[in-house]
């Protein structure tokens, strides 16, 4: 079955931390900028080695943004980092007009994304945001699925002129992506090959997909899996050749369905190639407190929710 396996549990927003802190040893022009969430995005080892590109804008998070639009115009290349909720829905507007509209090189980092961040609430959880940034024009969503793809996107997107929405999670998951990967923004991966059904994931669904093809296998369905770790650009080839081999797909994101990455997948499909789809993600509600795993498990957002839906798109072929 997959040539993926566990390789020990950790949290994306570390992943984020080690990618940080290559990038203060090897590009000087990046800076660091903070809204009094230091411990949660794991850069202290960046702080310590870099102090003087490090800015703490304590909660003042439209501030920060604000902040970091003017350093590029120095020519740093400013990685803006709190907890999504307060990184898109608090500062919406100082993104839109101070960032995106002008087309500023400054990366948003998101932490704490999701259902995920768990007993911390439905205040602090947010399942809109791949929805508000991937309207802004020119902003590339990036998503990725564990600590190693983590580490390698928070270093890629340093190379990438533009802004950037970088989304991770507060929880431990599993470890499964290549330490040594080259991640390339906008190019799906293809994670197992099949002929049934596609199975597209991003971010910590990925992993619960992986498990939901490796139970389908043992009822004779052969289930492709695609981790679309970049929401925005999409790869619409990828989606393309995989659903023109299998004749329906399911989507799972940790997000509402309504303005995430099932809606710009159906938009593909509904201009290019027709295909039955199926959503895994939240139906259009808040979250609740509760531990990552219960709040996964009541809003279907797992793998048997994975395998369910494909059993349901199944018969829509």
């Amino acid at each position: 079955m997959t040539k993926y396996t566990d390789q020990g549990k950790n949290d994306t927003r570390s992943g984020y931390g080690a990618g940080m802190t290559e990038l203060g040893r090897t590009n000087p022009n990046v800076v660091a900028l903070c809204a009094d969430l230091v411990g949660s995005l794991k850069i202290e080892t960046f702080i310590e080695e870099n102090p003087e590109r490090f800015f703490q804008t304590g909660i003042a998070e439209a501030n920060m943004m604000g902040i970091a639009a003017g350093l590029t115009i120095g020519g740093k290349i400013p990685f803006a980092s709190t907890f999504a909720n307060f990184a898109t829905g608090r500062v919406y507007d100082q993104i839109r007009q101070s960032i995106a509209y002008s087309d500023k090189n400054v990366k948003i980092c998101a932490s704490h994304a999701g259902l995920t961040l768990g007993e911390d609430g439905a205040t602090h959880q947010i399942l809109e945001d791949i929805g508000l940034m991937k309207m802004l024009p020119g902003m590339t969503v990036i998503n990725p699925c564990d600590y190693n793809q983590t580490k390698a996107a928070t270093i890629a997107i340093a190379e990438h002129h533009g802004p950037v929405y970088l989304r991770f999670g507060r929880p431990k998951v599993a470890n499964f992506t290549p330490v040594d990967q080259e991640f390339e923004i906008g190019k799906a991966l293809m994670l197992n090959e099949g002929t049934d059904v596609t199975i597209l994931a991003t971010g910590h669904l990925v992993w619960q997909a992986l498990l939901a093809a490796e139970s389908l296998e043992n009822q004779g369905i052969s289930a492709e899996v695609i981790n679309i770790h970049t929401i925005k650009p999409l790869d619409d080839k990828a989606i393309l050749d995989s659903v023109k081999k299998t004749g329906c797909v399911v989507t799972a994101e940790e997000h509402n369905y309504l303005g995430g990455l099932g809606e710009s997948v159906a938009r593909v499909l509904a201009t290019h190639h027709p295909t039955p789809q199926e959503f895994v993600a939240t139906q259009d509600t808040f979250g609740e407190s509760g531990t990552p795993e219960q709040l996964m498990e009541k809003y279907g957002l797992n793998n048997k929710a994975i395998e369910a839906a494909v059993l349901k798109v199944l018969k829509r072929k």
